[in-house]
């Protein structure tokens, strides 16, 4: 069962994977042949759109999510979690067969964690599933990673998005992983491309140029605004008229899973405020900061804290 209603427009549309974060507290991430040990266990609703889409719900702003879900406890704690939050669930396709997707994630006592993903019933979101009535008005519509077949829909939708749709998109690895090539038609939409600078390196192929030189190149490539995530060292930023760096913000870490997600709602955030590059990538840092000081999205930052760090 599909919900379609074009009465509820959101300003920002996620469209990426929705997974259940099974969180697993260890002494130390083990590696081959080795053994560690789990000291705790945590089901958090999670998927890199669906963190981006509750933390901007959060901070006020309208949204929604497209994404696939399977009619088990997994796909009902996902659901639950993003009405709690306010999100739209008009986007939400409903798979009678098969599972919801999920996240084993391994987190050390310094936060750093290891992913293993079971997509489930992510990589069966087909284009005649999404009702273009949800999606002509929104103001962003914000591209993350499937590991299967639905990559292909989100091209497809790309002719569906009006001309006055921005796309955001951050590729995370396992998009990074296809090559530059497979991602062309993605990239060559996008407007604001958010990445870290491992998955940058990558998808450019080149680890001795400089992140400026690598995001001017993208700049060329028709891309309005590229923002790099270094992690705890800050992020580059960089448009047409404008470059900023942004240090990190010092926090008591006990969770980076999700660090970059976050980051995004609070850039998508100031960037439909209109606040400068600089700016911006302060915002996003410092919701970062918030919210790995928990598992999943427990610490994301209200609009209120928001407010109050900007006095």
């Amino acid at each position: 069962m599909e919900i379609f209603d074009n009465d509820l427009n959101a300003e920002i549309i996620g469209f990426g994977a929705l997974n259940v974060d099974k969180l697993y507290s260890v002494e130390n991430i083990a590696s081959k042949d080795e053994e560690s040990f789990i000291k705790g266990e945590t089901d958090t609703p999670g998927g890199s759109a669906a963190n981006t889409i509750v933390g901007l719900s959060r901070l006020g702003v309208s949204t929604s999510i497209i994404g696939k879900i399977a009619e088990d406890d997994d796909g009902d704690l996902i659901e639950y979690n993003l009405a709690i939050n306010g999100v739209y669930t008009n986007n939400l396709i409903y798979s009678e067969t098969g599972s919801t997707g999920k996240c084993l994630g391994f987190v050390d006592e310094s936060g750093e964690r290891c992913l293993y993903i079971d997509p489930g019933v992510n990589d069966e979101i087909k284009i005649g599933e999404i009702n273009p009535l949800n999606i002509m008005r929104c103001k962003i519509m914000h591209y993350t990673s499937f590991v299967g077949d639905s990559f292909t829909t989100q091209i497809e939708l790309l002719e569906k998005l009006s001309d006055s749709t921005l796309l955001s998109f951050d590729p995370g690895m396992l998009y990074v992983q296809k090559g530059f090539d497979e991602l062309k038609p993605i990239l060559d939409r996008t407007n604001i491309l958010l990445i870290n600078e491992s998955e940058l390196r990558l998808l450019c192929n080149n680890n001795e140029a400089s992140i400026k030189q690598l995001a001017i190149g993208f700049l060329d490539l028709g891309i309005e605004t590229v923002v790099i995530k270094q992690g705890s060292k800050g992020v580059f930023a960089m448009t047409n008229t404008e470059e900023c760096f942004a240090e990190a913000f010092e926090c008591d870490v006990v969770d980076t899973t999700g660090a970059g997600d976050s980051f995004n709602s609070g850039f998508l955030y100031s960037y439909l405020k209109g606040y400068d590059l600089e700016k911006s990538c302060k915002i996003g840092n410092w919701v970062a900061s918030k919210s790995i000081e928990g598992f999943g999205m427990e610490k994301f930052p209200s609009l209120k804290d928001l407010e109050d760090f900007l006095k």
